[in-house]
C-alpha cells in the first residue's frame, strides 16, 4: 500500500490498515535504529518545517527523523518566512512546493493548514493544530502496541481538556477497535461533531466511544488512562480559571485504584506535576511516557515514509 503524495492531516483521512501500518513501521523502524541498521529511505530529500508554535519533541523527532533517514529538514519560524508578515498561505505553498519535498506546519488554525496542503504540490503533514495532534497518535499507538501487544479490544480512557489530543485519539483510537472513554467537565467537552464521527469509526470497528463527566466512571477497568495539560499554548492567560474547573480530573493514586491493575498511563508531555497528574503516578510510570516520548521519532519517520516516498525498509512488515 501507497500513501506517497498525501497529506496528513488528520486521522479521518486514513483507514485501519493503514494507521495499522505506519504503526507497524515505526516498530519496525525503531527496532532497525535499536540495532545500527540505516534507513537512508528518503536520501536527497528535503523537508520544510513551519513553526507558529514552538515545540521540543515535535522540531527534535521530525528533525532527527529526516536525518537518520538520510534527507535533511530545514526549521523555518514565522520570523524567518513571509507569511509571517502577509504573504497569503497559497503563495507560500506554492512556493515552497518548488523548493521541498514536504512540508510540516505546528501552527493555531486548521483552516491554515488545510489551506496551505490544497495549494502545495507536495505532501503537507499537521504537527499540531488546535483541532488535531495526528502524528503524536502513531507514537501513542506505537506504544500501547509495544506494552500490550494489541491495539484492538484495549479500553482506553482520555481524562482532562477536551482538546486538539482528545479529537485525535478518539478517532485514531476509534478506527483501530479500541473501547474509548473520555471524561473533562462541563464547558471543556470535545466537539461533538468529532464525537460523533469517531463514535461512527467504532461502529464500524467494533470499538466504542463514550463521552462523560466522571472520570472515576471513565477509568475503571481500563487498561490505558491518558491526560494531558490543562491549559494547553495559547491558553495561558485561563490557567487560574482551568485549575478551577479541572480540580477533581487530576490523573492520582485514587483514580489509578479503580483501573485494571496493570494499566499503563501516558500523557504527551509537557507534564505539570500537581496539576493534571500527581508526582508519584507519573515517575510510576515514568517508563511508558518517555518511551511514549521516544516513539515520537519512530512515528514522524513511519509518516515522513509513508507520504513521501513509495520506498519502505526491507521486512518492514515482518511478523516478528
Amino acid at each position: 500500500m501507497s500513501l506517497k503524495g498525501r497529506d496528513f492531516l488528520t486521522l479521518k483521512d486514513f483507514t485501519r490498515q493503514e494507521i495499522e501500518e505506519m504503526v507497524n513501521l515505526g516498530i519496525d523502524l525503531k527496532a532497525k535504529q535499536k540495532a545500527g541498521i540505516p534507513t537512508p529511505i528518503l536520501e536527497g530529500k528535503t523537508l520544510g518545517m513551519i513553526f507558529q508554535k514552538s515545540s521540543t519533541r515535535t522540531r527534535v523527532s521530525f528533525e532527527v527523523g529526516m536525518y537518520q533517514l538520510g534527507g535533511s529538514a530545514l526549521f523555518l519560524s514565522t520570523n524567518d518566512l513571509q507569511i509571517g508578515r502577509g504573504e497569503p498561505i497559497k503563495d507560500t505553498a506554492r512556493v515552497l512546493s518548488r523548493y521541498l519535498d514536504g512540508i510540516m506546519i505546528r501552527t493555531y488554525s486548521h483552516a491554515d493548514v488545510e489551506e496551505l496542503a490544497e495549494y502545495a504540490d507536495i505532501p503537507v503533514i499537521n504537527g499540531l493544530t488546535d483541532d488535531y495532534h495526528p502524528t503524536q497518535i502513531i507514537a501513542d499507538l506505537i506504544t500501547i502496541q509495544e506494552h500490550k501487544g494489541k491495539l484492538e479490544g484495549i479500553k482506553f480512557a482520555y481524562v482532562g481538556d477536551g482538546n486538539n489530543m482528545t479529537h485525535s485519539l478518539m478517532i485514531g483510537c476509534a478506527k483501530v477497535g479500541m473501547d474509548v472513554t473520555v471524561a473533562c467537565p462541563d464547558g471543556y467537552m470535545p466537539n461533538p461533531e468529532i464525537v460523533a464521527l469517531a463514535q461512527g469509526y467504532a461502529a464500524e470497528s467494533g470499538g466504542s466511544v463514550t463521552v462523560m463527566h466522571d472520570p472515576k466512571e471513565a477509568v475503571k477497568g481500563v487498561d490505558v488512562v491518558y491526560t494531558d495539560t490543562w491549559a494547553s499554548m495559547g491558553q495561558e492567560a485561563e490557567k487560574e480559571i482551568r485549575k478551577k474547573a479541572f480540580a477533581g480530573y487530576q490523573v492520582n493514586k485514587e483514580l489509578m485504584a479503580v483501573t485494571n491493575p496493570e494499566c499503563m498511563v501516558l500523557h504527551c508531555l509537557p507534564a505539570h506535576r500537581g496539576e493534571e497528574i500527581t508526582a508519584d503516578v507519573f515517575e510510576e510510570h515514568a517508563n511508558e511516557i518517555f518511551e511514549e516520548a521516544e516513539n515520537r521519532l519512530h512515528a514522524q519517520k513511519a509518516v515522513l515514509i509513508e507520504c513521501m516516498t513509495d520506498e519502505k525498509p526491507k521486512e518492514a512488515y515482518s511478523e516478528e
